[in-house]
């Protein structure tokens, strides 16, 4: 009997750690947007770029998870930039580069 009670503690305990350990991957910043490098299927990506976690705009929209170029101080090489192409999506870039 005391044994069974050891066995449903130890398990509970094991339990109570996983949940803890999965909700940290997960963690969120200002505004409800986060970036990790968890991203579906296991897959991390190339080195230029990281995965977005889905979030919900103020005004209710919900925005999916999506892979996003690593910022940096030009446009240009952003997969919405004309003459670019999303490896993920084959969708094209059609906005002119500001900077």
């Amino acid at each position: 009997m005391k044994s069974a009670r050891i066995k449903k503690a130890i398990v509970i305990l094991l339990c109570a750690a996983a949940t803890v350990v999965f909700a940290r991957g997960s963690g969120s910043s200002a505004g409800g947007r986060s970036h990790s490098s968890h991203t579906p299927g296991g897959y991390y990506g190339y080195s230029g770029e990281h995965y977005t976690n889905g979030y919900t705009r103020r005004d209710g929209t919900h925005v999916d998870g999506h892979f996003q170029t690593n910022p940096n101080s030009t446009q240009r090489d952003n997969w919405s930039a004309k003459g670019n192409v999303n490896p993920h999506t084959g969708k094209e870039g059609t906005k002119e580069p500001t900077h």
